[in-house]
């Protein structure tokens, strides 16, 4: 932004003295030299005035350019902007699926709880010993502390021992 601006100063800076070399242009074309002095200093302000225009010129291409590389930059954060409120707006959506997956999963482990709870401590015993060692946990924590108590003492020691400290840290998580 401060280049844009100091280009916009240069721009207006030279509008001001083209203006003031046309006007000394009329002027000098009124006069007629008196020596060749005088037409040498002509001939210096005439080719000063040509560069002024091809600066002038240069610089309204520059301003055109940055004007260009200025919308291209707004479009570009537009395009980025709008990426990113899709990346947001896909954070939610799964961060709501996983909420659902993860309550329809306590739900369906409960249930399955209150199944194991239901069977006699031996056959549920042997059906604990057989399963992942945290899902294990999670049905003990599901299920009434008398029941877990009895499956947990038809357990091997050495399983019933695993799943006690699973099932104590997923207590303090």
């Amino acid at each position: 932004m401060k280049t844009l601006s100091k280009t916009l100063l240069t721009l207006a800076t030279a509008l001001i003295l083209s203006q003031h070399v046309q006007a000394a242009d009329e002027d000098v074309a009124k006069d007629t030299f008196e020596s060749v002095e005088e037409r040498r200093i002509d001939n210096t302000i005439v080719q000063e005035r040509a560069n002024i225009r091809k600066e002038r010129e240069d610089m309204d291409l520059h301003k055109k350019e940055l004007k260009s590389l200025e919308e291209a930059v707004d479009k570009k954060l537009a395009d980025i902007d709008s990426k990113l409120e899709e990346l947001r707006n896909m954070q939610k959506k799964i961060e709501t699926l996983l909420t659902a997956k993860t309550a329809e999963e306590k739900k369906r482990i409960q249930n399955l709880a209150g199944i194991y709870e239901k069977m006699a401590p031996a056959k549920a015993a042997l059906a604990l010993s057989g399963l992942e060692q945290r899902l294990a946990a999670d049905l003990l924590a599901g299920m009434k502390p008398k029941a877990a108590a009895k499956i947990l003492d038809m357990i091997a020691k050495q399983k019933a021992t695993e799943l006690s400290t699973t099932f104590s840290t997923l207590q303090l998580e």
